[in-house]
């Protein structure tokens, strides 16, 4: 008896690998879906079916923002009875903020999620896009459970909220050095099932359709100025901010620095303590320039990306928690973005 083909709705958002030049005038223009197999007639191959879902207006990813969000979240959610697994054409600069965010919107998710994109427009000679769309088509339809976000990318599959981009030039363009890959297409495509997440007994559903914005991000620096701190900290109606520091999570212990801090935290502001580093872990207290930010009530956000750690946090405000109920979340293990 024959197997059963999987079912994967194919999702395109706007970006690059959507992206086509004109014959005449050589300009990037949208790509007609509708000929995909003619583009790519590899896909007839894959042993699966698939249909085509496209946002009315393609997006640039840089002009990404929750609404858009909760808008692709819902269409998974119309459409996750009927399909075994959705892959997201996506561009690749907000790639991972999305990623993020999917999957903190999408609770108990069973069906594999995958973002993926391209350097370089479909019919362009070398052009990334063919392989990534083909392979991540084939991780959507395998047998392999895999019942989270993630992102596929120059042969590998990543977590989605432990990725991040590194590169704006390299077809490589994403990394995830605190969390091992889940997959790697080589010949083969391995699975590293031992860190792949187990699926849920619970229902899939949309846990909440609404990110709360009042979040601010500040990069420290040698040199930088409290007074720049202080008026971005004294931001109207702001509620919490990412304070990304050096190392393991130090910062300047100068008393007028630390005064900022304790005055914002004071009013009530979230402090959450994110790496520059991409490798590695915030340990607040292993230094003496961290230790002044744990006794003042800076929350360490361990080894979450600053893109898992932005979407994180506003999606916990959405969902009006009391302040201690969000800094107890932060530090939470919710899908994988955190290890406690």
């Amino acid at each position: 008896m024959a197997k059963k083909k999987k079912h994967i709705l194919i999702i395109y958002t706007g970006g690059t690998i959507g992206m086509v030049h004109q014959q005449k005038s050589g300009a990037l223009v949208p790509f007609d879906f509708g000929e995909l197999t003619k583009q790519i007639p590899e896909l007839k191959e894959l042993g699966c079916e698939f249909d085509f879902h496209s946002f009315k207006k393609p997006i640039d990813s840089s002009n990404v923002h929750p609404e858009f969000w909760i808008e692709l979240s819902k269409v998974i959610e119309k459409n996750y009875p009927k399909y075994d697994g959705f892959v997201i054409l996506h561009g690749t600069d907000t790639m991972a903020y999305t990623s993020s965010a999917l999957s903190f919107l999408l609770q108990n998710l069973s069906k594999p999620v995958i973002l993926t994109g391209s350097q370089l427009p479909l019919n362009a000679i070398r052009t990334d896009g063919k392989r990534n769309l083909i392979t991540t088509l084939e991780i959507a339809s395998s047998n392999v459970s895999i019942p989270e976000v993630c992102i596929y990318f120059n042969n590998q599959l990543f977590r989605g909220n432990r990725a991040e981009k590194y590169t704006s030039s390299k077809f490589d363009a994403f990394h995830s050095i605190n969390y091992p890959q889940l997959a790697e297409a080589g010949s083969t495509i391995m699975y590293n099932n031992r860190v792949i997440r187990n699926a849920p007994a619970s229902k899939f559903k949309i846990q909440s359709s609404k990110f709360d914005t009042n979040v601010a991000l500040i990069k420290i620096f040698p040199g930088i100025n409290p007074k720049v701190i202080e008026a971005t900290l004294q931001t109207k109606n702001l509620k919490a901010a990412i304070i990304e520091t050096f190392g393991s999570g130090n910062a300047p212990s100068d008393k007028t620095f630390i005064n900022v801090l304790k005055k914002a935290i004071d009013r009530g502001i979230i402090l959450l303590n994110i790496s520059q580093c991409s490798g590695g872990s915030v340990e607040q207290g292993k230094y003496e320039t961290s230790l002044h930010l744990k006794e003042i009530g800076v929350i360490s956000g361990g080894d979450m990306t600053t893109e898992a750690a932005v979407t994180k946090l506003m999606f916990l405000l959405g969902q009006k928690l009391k302040r201690k109920e969000v800094e107890k979340l932060l530090q939470k293990n919710l899908r994988g973005e955190i290890t406690e």
